[in-house]
């Protein structure tokens, strides 16, 4: 039997309870010379080379079945296990990567969750196939990271909470970049009794940022058009959408850092000034997503062309109009994609309040 240097996080409690549901070996503390935590400032941290470092952490003796568990954990974060002499084995990054850190507080949960959902696909899925799946794995598990921390008054609901929820069986049938999710539950109902049981699926995608660019001085927004799979897949004869600028919140960074990155990548601009319009579940029957809604202040006055990033194959048309034009072209039907409607709405309602804070008019 092998013995296996387990490095932080991987040697703790929590962390080891999403590989390793029906219990850990005995753990037994060690260090292990010329080595240093290295990661990408997301999910992965393992180990690499750095002589004169070493790395505090446990040694133990898993059984063929733990160390399978923990090897297919490994290989989805980009980790093999690597002899370090005398019978021991340790878990390496196999490509290279910036010093990395213990994971705490929102990073440590967002791993946590990320192990859980992969080791969903243990056994059904060959190791090999996970670090292609753990982008879309590690998005969503941010969105769960965070959804514990989200603060919704209630001065007009019933009050009724996740504590009036009885979980009996999760599911996790598919993970790509997105993801579904089959939950069998049971939860109080408004009369105070208990509902059934009931089968829930769920499409979980993550969290998301929009953000509408706004130039006070001109009155108009900048609009963003591009192919999308879901009014295809309904066979509208017009797949194009008009939208605003969004984006996956994928980093460990605050809504409002995405929403300042999306505008770069989707459109080429600089804000300035940002508000904050809502938070919200644009279909919670169905979908996980929880989209923070933005105005931008930008100077539109030479904005517009073809952007997105050629790695994510984005071929994104953006466009100046008029606030006028927009909210006419939701009163026509052209603009039919619910955030981007949201957004002007609140927009048409502010503008003037803005216009004065932002431009002086």
């Amino acid at each position: 039997m092998t013995t296996l240097f387990l490095h932080p996080p991987f040697d703790a409690p929590d962390i080891l309870a999403a590989i390793l549901p029906d219990g850990a070996p005995a753990l037994r503390p060690a260090t292990l010379p010329g080595v240093a935590l290295a990661g990408d400032g997301g999910v992965r941290i393992a180990l690499a080379a750095s002589p004169g470092a070493g790395t505090a952490g446990h040694v133990a003796e898993p059984t063929a079945e733990q160390r399978a568990r923990l090897d297919f954990a490994m290989a989805a974060i980009g980790a093999a296990p690597v002899p370090v002499g005398g019978g021991v084995e340790a878990y390496v990054l196999t490509e290279p990567s910036a010093e990395g850190t213990v994971p705490e507080g929102e990073a440590r949960q967002r791993l946590f969750e990320a192990l859980s959902e992969a080791m969903d696909q243990f056994g059904q899925r060959p190791a090999a196939d996970m670090p292609f799946l753990m982008h879309g794995i590690s998005i969503r598990a941010l969105g769960r990271a965070r959804g514990p921390e989200t603060r919704i008054p209630c001065e007009l609901g019933s009050g009724l909470g996740a504590e009036d929820v009885t979980e009996e069986r999760l599911r996790r049938p598919y993970a790509h970049y997105f993801g579904i999710e089959e939950h069998r539950v049971r939860h109080r109902r408004h009369d105070g009794g208990e509902s059934p049981t009931l089968e829930r699926a769920v499409f979980t995608s993550g969290d998301a940022v929009t953000v509408l660019p706004y130039d006070p001085r001109l009155d108009a927004v900048l609009l963003i058009e591009q192919f999308r799979a879901g009014p295809y897949a309904r066979h509208d004869p017009r797949p194009w959408c008009l939208e605003t600028v969004a984006g996956r919140c994928d980093r460990a960074e605050a809504p409002e850092t995405t929403a300042r990155r999306e505008a770069e990548e989707e459109a080429g601009l600089t804000l300035g000034r940002l508000e904050r319009m809502a938070a919200y579940y644009p279909s919670p029957g169905i979908m996980s997503e929880y989209i923070t809604a933005f105005v931008g202040e930008a100077d539109l006055s030479a904005a517009g062309g073809t952007h997105g990033l050629p790695e994510e194959d984005e071929d994104i048309l953006s466009l100046v109009v008029t606030r006028a034009d927009a909210v006419a072209a939701v009163a026509s039907g052209e603009i039919n994609c619910a955030p981007l409607i949201l957004s002007l709405l609140w927009l048409d309602a502010n503008a003037a309040r803005l216009r004065a804070d932002w431009a002086g008019l």
